[in-house]
């Protein structure tokens, strides 16, 4: 009669795997199905920089010159470029005191377009007079919400904001304004009169807003043409600064990262 031999002579590759998994090793994984998590207000999954540019829509380099804005609405000519000891080449728009205006206008939008925005500033501002940065500006300007989506320092702070259909605001976020800081943005928008939607990432962060949810729903379209615009608006008794890094828009988060 045969002796039976031992298991750890037969199956040598089952007992290590025996005594590995009782000596507190981990040795496989099974895979677990769980069930999906509802992800409806939850903010959207990291992403990596694009490693290409061909998503793309537009973008305001300003290593590239002033001709990548299709049109500066500045009549001192104070929108340039200057050199930034942390940013390299950046845009810098100055507003005159007493001046209306110092822009660069973007591309134009469309109703029931996606798109994000990305782009990096600071500023200088010494007067309580509330200054606009960013605009998605409206036209006609009467009539309608006149400019949709807004980026402004007002009363210490930075706020993002809503204007409905009806011209009546909304302050979607908000954080201290702090002058001479480098801060990001980025905007996801869906283009619609009344049931268009918003997303924005503050310092690469995704941030919830006044709704209690990183999605809000409104006005981000009005008019017959929708066009976006950066600078500095608003009449002020005292001069104001912004600087910029390169503008994008494109079709993802990743597209627009600075």
């Amino acid at each position: 009669m045969t002796r039976r031999k031992g298991l750890k002579s037969r199956r040598p590759w089952l007992a290590a795997l025996l005594g590995g998994a009782l000596a507190g090793g981990t040795l496989l994984a099974w895979p677990v199905h769980a069930m999906p998590a509802d992800t409806t207000d939850a903010p959207p999954a990291a992403t990596t920089a694009s490693k290409s540019p061909k998503n793309l829509r537009w973008s305001a380099d300003p290593r590239k010159g002033i001709r990548e804005f299709s049109s500066v609405q500045c009549d001192t000519k104070t929108f340039g470029t200057t050199t930034d000891q942390s940013k390299g080449r950046v845009w810098q728009v100055r507003q005159p005191a007493h001046l209306e205006r110092c822009e660069g206008v973007g591309p134009t939008v469309t109703a029931g377009s996606t798109y994000y925005l990305g782009w990096s500033s600071k500023f200088h501002i010494t007067d309580s007079t509330s200054r606009y940065l960013f605009q998605l500006k409206c036209s006609p300007s009467v009539g309608t919400a006149n400019h949709p989506i807004v980026l402004v320092v007002t009363h210490g702070h930075i706020e993002l904001q809503e204007w409905t259909h009806k011209h009546k605001k909304v302050v979607l976020w908000r954080t201290k304004a702090v002058n001479d800081r480098w801060n990001s943005y980025a905007l996801k928008v869906y283009g619609h009169r009344t049931k268009g939607t918003i997303r924005f990432w503050f310092n690469g962060a995704p941030q919830k807003l006044s709704n209690g949810s990183y999605t809000f729903t409104g006005t981000t379209y009005d008019g017959t043409r929708d066009y976006l615009k950066w600078g500095i608006y608003h009449t002020a008794p005292a001069t104001a600064t912004q600087w910029l890094s390169t503008i994008r828009m494109g079709t993802s988060l990743a597209d627009v990262k600075s």
